[in-house]
């Protein structure tokens, strides 16, 4: 007979007293402790092997864990989430009905897709839309203004509105998050920010204040999705899948821009300005049908997952050692250097990043006379390497993670990754002699900050993985702060100087510090539950 570990169910989220019939009498032992299949090793193999391993794991596994590549995503039928479910191309399978056996567990009935890859295809759709939703305004801001004779400020303030609103709810959206759960959350968001969208060619017709309004509206309802996702994700995978998880979720973030870039000026040609925001709302409303008949907020409401599947799940989450029934005063949260950590990463980052997004073009133009905006490379290929890149920083930090080295060192090396690699290419810019050249190098540090996804990102999801939703709206909120400074920092700071070197060479010394201080203080230990 198979050896069967025996882990400890975690108070703070034990299902044995609400799934005693799903996991069944015999899956229990004594003194409430939940007996478990090791979890399965799931193959990365590009052609969807499912070979599965027995291998030991727990909450910081050292060799378990299942990898989230796989199919392809040949299997995902429903609307959206087909343009994103190919990033998942990793065997999310759990257990195959024969090694369950072998471990000990009755057969789970078969699933030709996993509970958790259709759930976190599902994710990436929905912020593959909520990033091509944003962008549809950024494309129809120039016939808008065309039509309707507005003048060069009035488009600064039409496309900072969304700000107003979402700086506001990020803090909020995940703290509902947190209390909530994240389906409706996220669900009620979706349906906020298709509404806005569908209401904006009316709103822009009406009044410079009621399109000013809807903006803010989509602002606000768009603030939740990112700290939504960061309570949601911890609830269905394991800590050794946590960061491709993040890494494919955000890969359809990124993918959002390509696809809005390249499509609205597309779909605009033949059904007009008012058909294409109706066309990406009712896309939302689709999303939002598959998503409230399919997911469940926690893997333990799930009526369709397997046993093996979520007993698999609940071997792989964080493990507390306090226990605490209160969130963390804001007093408790800054006296925390390994919080304050991740804190000033996402503040740096968000800092590097609107910096190249918002400037990069203008920096094209002074410097090279080039029209960045209007080069193919632009609006596609910057946003599909970052999609990509982010989602090998996921995958390679998992594998670190099922390899053994501790979820700690994993976190900082993916953000030395992250904070580095930019820091180092803006350096290089000073060096190029070419628009060519200085592309790329601009394409190169947008993907390499993509692995603070793995980094910083996930870090509030192993210290915190409770009130994920609330830390991570309250870091995120802080960091959109900085990159309105940063924003409206470098026109200021460049009249000064007269330079964008200058400026550039601040943000990567930014970058080489933030690394430094995030190196010694971050921990992957659980420090609020």
């Amino acid at each position: 007979m198979a050896s069967v570990v025996s882990v400890k169910a975690n108070p703070a989220a034990s299902p044995v007293k609400h799934r005693s019939k799903r996991i069944g009498a015999g899956s229990l032992g004594a003194a409430g402790r939940l007996r478990a299949p090791p979890p399965p090793s799931l193959a990365l193999r590009a052609d969807g092997c499912r070979d599965v391993g027995c291998a030991s794991g727990s909450g910081r596994g050292a060799n378990g864990g299942g990898g989230l590549l796989g199919d392809g995503g040949r299997r995902v039928s429903t609307g959206v989430a087909r343009q994103v479910v190919a990033m998942c191309s990793a065997s999310l399978d759990g257990v195959r009905p024969g090694a369950a056996a072998v471990a000990g567990v009755p057969p789970a009935a078969s699933s030709a897709f996993p509970e958790r890859a259709k759930v976190v295809a599902l994710v990436a759709a929905v912020m593959l839309l909520c990033n091509a939703d944003r962008v549809v305004m950024s494309v129809a801001v120039v016939p808008f203004a065309a039509q309707y004779g507005w003048s060069s400020a009035f488009l600064g303030i039409v496309q900072s509105s969304f700000l107003w609103g979402y700086v506001l709810s990020s803090m909020v959206g995940g703290a509902l998050a947190d209390r909530y759960g994240g389906k409706k959350v996220m669900a009620g968001a979706a349906a906020l920010w298709s509404l806005a969208t569908f209401l904006t060619p009316w709103a822009a017709s009406r009044s410079t204040i009621m399109l000013l309004a809807v903006r803010a509206l989509f602002g606000l309802a768009e603030g939740v999705a990112f700290p939504t996702m960061s309570t949601f994700l911890p609830k269905w995978f394991p800590t050794q899948e946590r960061a491709t998880a993040v890494g494919i979720s955000m890969g359809g973030f990124h993918l959002g821009n390509v696809i809005s870039f390249l499509g609205t000026p597309v779909i605009m040609t033949h059904i007009g300005l008012s058909g294409t925001f109706a066309f990406f709302a009712s896309l939302g409303l689709l999303w939002l049908s598959v998503w409230m008949l399919n997911v469940e907020s926690d893997p333990i409401d799930s009526r369709t997952i397997s046993k093996s599947e979520l007993q698999f799940i609940l071997a792989g989450r964080s493990a507390s050692k306090v226990q605490g029934t209160k969130f963390p005063s804001l007093r408790e949260l800054l006296s925390r250097t390994e919080f304050l950590a991740i804190i000033v990463a996402n503040v740096v980052n968000n800092w590097g990043y609107f910096v190249l997004l918002s400037w990069m073009p203008v920096y094209f133009k002074t410097v090279y006379d080039v029209n960045l905006k209007q080069a193919a490379w632009f609006s596609a290929i910057p946003w599909a390497v970052m999609a990509m890149s982010g989602y090998v920083a996921g995958a390679s930090a998992d594998f670190l993670i099922k390899s053994g080295y501790s979820i700690a060192l994993v976190r900082k090396i993916m953000q030395s990754i992250g904070f580095i690699g930019p820091g180092i290419s803006l350096l290089c810019l000073r060096f190029a002699q070419t628009p060519s050249v200085a592309a790329v190098l601009m394409t190169i540090a947008l993907s390499l900050s993509s692995f603070s996804q793995a980094g910083y990102f996930c870090n509030v999801q192993d210290i915190a993985p409770k009130y994920a939703g609330s830390l991570h709206g309250l870091t995120n909120g802080i960091g959109v702060v900085a990159a309105i400074v940063s924003t409206v920092g470098t026109g200021y700071f460049v009249q000064w100087l007269g330079s964008f070197q200058a400026f550039l060479t601040l943000t990567a010394a930014l970058y080489f510090s933030a690394t430094i201080f995030y190196n010694t203080y971050a921990t992957g230990d659980l420090i609020f539950d």
